[in-house]
């Protein structure tokens, strides 16, 4: 049996908060191994990155996902009870809930009133003067998904939603204010979805047929019971929170016309170069950082014991900038998806495996539709300029945005 690797350090949160989305990459790269353990929060914890440590992760047979995400990311991220921490039967029927309101169809339907949004808010944005992107855009993917989910949202309101949804989002890896501000967020957002189910189910607030409040609302578990109200709250800020999260990787995808700007008249010109764009996109930028499992029954691989009960993290940053897997990782290269089938452990930016019976984001061709529309918006339906501003990428801080969330200046529609 081989000696896993161990970190130095006795415990390693601190080193994990910071050195963000390098935590576990510069580690393997330290100790020359994909595996290694050390502990988090005071618990032993094993570490991997790489396509055969995501196969071996995403096998439901080995790991299992309650218990397994610190409390501080369900108080804030995901929340208690949600399909991310459920495993077997429990979770596919879940997650199947989840699938019958992903159709291409709602897709497409989602990314109309996104290209809708966008365009009706060009001529605001140009007498604006300076628009800060990334706040605009959680603006503007509040009003669109809460508008596509069937969740009523009055004009008045959709700031203080965008500001919950972004706490969220932004509070389980800090420390101090913006974690309580995220904590008291997903609190008050989870009390005014419960709210909107159990009106629903009154008949109060009809939901429209196939909405995502209509179908979390109407969903019975394998025992024929309609879920507890704040479960369903959890499950529907599950659909509302990822879409707005979508908002960093168009941001990254601003960003990376104005990095590389032979690619906008590529991405113009063909569908399946913008497609080759946005999904080195997601593979360069950095997303959410790690998942956790815990070892659902002791086994060894590749001569290293996984014992019972253990937590263990996958390295999504790390995996996909692993040199194993994309040869010179820390250039933006969206050719090199040209001609390659990339198979569900490669490319994991929102998780690795089967989307249907998996823990891989139910969400993600929502995060391709809507990419690849903006990248179409941000070259076709409107002219701007970046001005001299920090763009640099902190990876320390997670999620990792430039300083001041991409700022456009002289924004102008072309219609």
């Amino acid at each position: 049996m081989a000696t896993m690797p161990a970190d130095r350090s006795p415990d390693s949160t601190l080193a994990l908060l910071r050195s963000g989305y390098r935590f576990i990459g510069e580690r393997c790269e330290r100790y020359g191994s994909d595996v290694f353990r050390t502990r988090i929060l005071l618990a032993p914890t094993i570490c991997l990155r790489g396509r055969p440590a995501a196969k071996l992760f995403y096998d439901n047979e080995r790991f299992e996902r309650a218990t397994a995400m610190p409390m501080r990311v369900q108080r804030t991220l995901t929340g208690r009870g949600g399909v991310q921490g459920l495993d077997g039967p429990e979770h596919r029927d879940r997650k199947a809930m989840f699938m019958t309101i992903m159709t291409p169809t709602a897709i497409r339907q989602l990314g109309q009133l996104f290209d809708d949004e966008w365009l009706t808010r060009i001529p605001a944005w140009e007498g604006a003067g300076p628009v800060r992107l990334y706040d605009e855009l959680g603006r503007l993917l509040t009003r669109v998904v809460c508008a596509w989910a069937g969740v009523p949202l009055p004009a008045s309101q959709v700031d203080r939603r965008a500001v919950e949804l972004h706490a969220m989002i932004e509070a389980p890896a800090v420390v101090g204010p913006r974690h309580w501000r995220g904590r008291l967020a997903r609190h008050r957002a989870e009390r005014w979805l419960a709210a909107l189910i159990e009106r629903t189910r009154a008949g109060f607030s009809p939901a429209p047929a196939g909405s995502a409040l209509a179908v979390i609302a109407e969903h019975r578990d394998r025992r024929g019971e309609l879920l507890p109200r704040r479960i369903a709250a959890v499950e529907l800020l599950n659909v509302l929170r990822p879409v707005v999260a979508v908002d960093q990787y168009l941001v990254f995808a601003a960003l990376a016309l104005h990095d590389h700007p032979a690619w906008r008249e590529r991405v113009r010109d063909d569908d399946e170069t913008a497609e080759h764009f946005v999904q080195e996109v997601r593979r360069y930028y950095p997303f959410f950082p790690i998942a956790a499992a815990r070892v659902r029954r002791s086994f060894d691989w590749q001569g290293h014991h996984f014992p019972r009960g253990r937590r263990v993290l996958l390295d999504l940053y790390g995996t996909n900038h692993h040199p194993s897997l994309w040869p010179q990782p820390e250039l933006f290269r969206p050719d090199r998806f040209a001609g390659r089938r990339v198979d569900p452990f490669e490319l994991i930016p929102q998780g690795g495996g089967d989307h249907r019976t998996g823990h891989r984001c139910a969400g993600e061709w929502i995060t391709i539709e809507l990419m690849k529309r903006a990248v179409a918006n941000l070259t076709t339906a409107m002219r701007y300029d970046i001005g001299a501003q920090n763009l640099a990428l902190d990876l320390h801080r997670m999620p990792a945005l430039p300083p001041i969330g991409l700022t456009l200046t002289n924004i102008r529609g072309t219609a």
